[in-house]
């Protein structure tokens, strides 16, 4: 990982905004590197950047680990203002490539093997109304109090300026636009592809992936994009990530990788899935035509065995659930299970990170021969789909969710992404159709942010091309 100066240090104030929320505060933020975590009403908004953490293959380095070095690093040499023994809390945020031979290129150029940004403001809140903004800024290792006294006032003001102003809504004009998604027949021939290499043994699963490009006539703003999902997305890990200016990801994935507190960890194996239906009675039908569903079962439970296996070579006390219950999200319901464990000291999240990552939930298994099925059959670079997104702070807490229900934005276009698992008795017709319900997140938030969107095929959009 490339780092920080460490001849200076980390200087921190954080000051109460209960009249902030984190739309305005990321809309302010335009021009900048910004960023949005959210799980339910708990979120975080953050801009700028004072330290950034940058994976480099390079020098022979570990992508999970060093960056939890570095952070150790920064915090331990956070100034205090006089009187105070507790350095405050420090969180990098970002993202790993779901593969790790990822060249950052295309409408992945901002995005390499991994990437960690520690913000120049965070503002945090939840559901209660309460809300905090934090400043921070690298200072001469002899910097005095005065330091924290400008930091407070760039706080205050700037908590001023957020609430005198509107809610910075943007423009009301509507983009027109167009979405084309993969050729359907080049789809069904690689799921027929997955299962003669299941049939033959080479693979058990194979979590195949197809896109969908959005063409707009002018530009959405992915803050708006990401307030849509926070809000229809509530059960989901909803994620904004624009490290530069004009480049971010946006998604709201249903499961987390890993989750570690003070030692003990969380995460949730999740696959299946079944669309949510019109009403309580066709939910409920849906929802049990899933659990009864022998291939969703044994597709939900390669996806445990698999995660509960590699954690039991760090982890004790590991307990899941006896039986997978049902995940009802905005558009679709999935098979899930809980798994709680405890971890060792010294085991951070990101070396759980580095174990589990690629679950067999987003890759497939074997692992390695499915990573190199997926790289035969899809036509495009995975990028950061399906890669580990989320936080980690310096005593090794974080969340990662993978970047599922996930969209990538240069400018004007986005690439959207969606996949299924093919397992033995995958229909290619109805893996479509669950590709299909799982665009619709993304497709639901483009429009809520301003986009008119006309859906083409492959072979509309050659033909409309040849005719320009």
């Amino acid at each position: 990982m490339v780092a920080h100066d460490s001849s200076r240090r980390l200087a921190t104030v954080t000051v109460p905004a209960p009249d902030l929320r984190p739309k305005p505060f990321l809309r302010h933020a335009s021009g900048d590197a910004r960023g949005f975590w959210a799980r339910g009403e708990r979120w975080v908004a953050h801009r700028g950047v004072t330290v950034e953490l940058v994976a480099d293959r390079s020098a022979g380095g570990d992508r999970f680990g060093v960056s939890a070095d570095v952070a150790r690093d920064v915090a331990r040499r956070a100034l205090l203002p006089s009187g105070t023994a507790r350095a405050p809390r420090v969180q990098f945020y970002g993202g790993f490539s779901f593969r790790s031979d990822h060249e950052a290129a295309g409408v992945w150029a901002d995005f390499p093997d991994g990437l960690f940004q520690l913000p120049a403001v965070e503002l945090e809140g939840d559901g209660s109304g309460d809300a905090w903004l934090r400043v921070r800024a690298l200072v001469d290792a002899d910097a005095g109090d005065e330091i924290f006294q400008r930091l407070r006032t760039e706080a205050e003001s700037l908590r001023a300026e957020l609430a005198s102003r509107a809610d910075f809504e943007g423009s009301s004009d509507r983009v027109p636009g167009r979405a084309t998604a993969t050729e359907r027949a080049i789809w069904e021939a690689a799921v027929d592809a997955s299962l003669g290499a299941i049939r033959s043994g080479s693979i058990s699963k194979a979590v195949l992936a197809r896109t969908m490009d959005v063409e707009l006539e002018g530009r959405v703003d992915p803050v708006d994009v990401v307030a849509q999902l926070w809000e229809v997305n509530r059960g989901s890990h909803v994620f904004l990530f624009e490290p530069a200016p004009g480049s971010a990801i946006v998604g709201a994935a249903p499961e987390t990788v890993a989750t570690l507190r003070d030692g003990v960890f969380h995460a949730t194996a999740v696959a299946g899935s079944i669309r949510r239906g019109e009403t309580p009675r066709e939910q409920a039908e849906l929802a049990a035509r899933l659990l009864a569903s022998n291939k969703d079962r044994a597709e939900q439970r390669i996806a445990l065995d698999d995660m509960v296996a590699r954690l039991e070579t760090v982890a004790h006390q590991i307990r899941t659930d006896p039986q997978p219950h049902v995940l009802t999200l905005a558009r679709i319901q999935h098979l899930e299970t809980e798994i709680r464990a405890s971890v060792p000291a010294g085991v951070g999240v990101l070396d759980l990170v580095r174990l589990l990552h690629p679950t067999a939930a987003v890759c497939g298994l074997p692992r390695d021969a499915a990573m190199a099925f997926l790289e035969r059959e899809e036509p495009f670079e995975r990028g950061w789909y399906a890669g580990p997104v989320g936080w980690f702070d310096a005593e090794g807490n974080g969340v990662f969710a993978p970047a599922l229900r996930t969209g990538v934005s240069t400018g004007s276009g986005w690439r959207l992404f969606a996949g299924a698992g093919i397992v033995e008795g995958s229909v290619p017709a109805l893996e479509w159709e669950e590709t299909g319900i799982k665009f619709e997140p993304m497709l639901d938030a483009l429009r809520g942010a301003g986009a008119e969107l006309d859906m083409v095929t492959a072979q509309d959009a050659e033909i409309a091309g040849r005719d320009t």
